[in-house]
């Protein structure tokens, strides 16, 4: 008996050690350079969203450009994709923790995507839980089309799930399910992944570990401008 449970606990290590170890990489595209657009990596301790200029999101046309360019006053957008209902409520949290174990741990959930608009891109202001990425045109493509893609496009037209309570963040339906193998963090993971980072997705759990990639891929300063 104790042999077998050190063989399944050793097993289990094995999986866990995998996990953490496992890495994806999108196409190797050298970050920074001439046009490179500025995307910045939010976290709020346990969840992560995307926030950029929506300038370059409406010169693509498409969509996503449509969708952007509809929102309200602001110069920048946030970004971010969740349960359908969990990450649409509002309410305190505590409330909604009956809910929150439904979205992880009932089957293919539905999701959303969010768009919100912001008066400005501000700076980096809390280097502990922002990440500013400058992505080449490619790059920046990509992300944008891998976005776009979790859109539902019944039609080619998008489907509006909910508007939030400040009237203009706006949800709309995801091609894509939510669930304790599959959460926020790893949506923007596979996001940033499409733009050329490297990812480990079994630690996308973590909101930190989504932003220690992004911040990896960020280019070390040699310039000594910060000595």
């Amino acid at each position: 008996m104790g042999g077998a449970l050190r063989f399944l606990m050793a097993g289990l290590v094995g999986v866990i050690l995998g996990l953490v170890s496992w890495s994806e990489s999108g196409p190797e595209w050298p970050l920074d350079g001439p046009g490179a657009v500025s995307v910045r990596v939010d976290s709020n301790g346990f969840h992560t969203d995307l926030v950029m200029d929506r300038a370059p999101l409406i010169a693509r046309g498409g969509p996503l450009a449509d969708l952007v360019a509809d929102l309200g006053p602001g110069d920048a957008v946030r970004i971010g994709w969740g349960d359908a209902r969990f990450y649409v409520d509002q309410s305190p949290i505590s409330s909604r923790l009956p809910d929150g174990v439904r979205a992880l741990f009932a089957p293919d959930n539905p999701s959303v995507v969010m768009l919100s608009p912001l008066r400005r891109l501000p700076p980096v202001g809390n280097p502990e839980r922002q990440v500013e990425l400058r992505l080449p045109p490619a790059a920046f493509e990509a992300l944008a089309a891998r976005i776009e893609a979790s859109l539902d496009l019944p039609g080619g037209m998008p489907r509006l799930s909910a508007t939030g309570p400040d009237g203009r963040t706006r949800f709309y339906a995801s091609t894509e399910t939510f669930g304790i193998g599959r959460m926020c963090n790893r949506w923007t993971a596979e996001v940033l992944q499409a733009a050329g980072l490297t990812v480990h997705p079994g630690r996308t759990v973590v909101a930190g570990a989504v932003l220690a990639d992004a911040r990896h891929a960020v280019p070390l300063d040699t310039s000594g401008a910060d000595d």
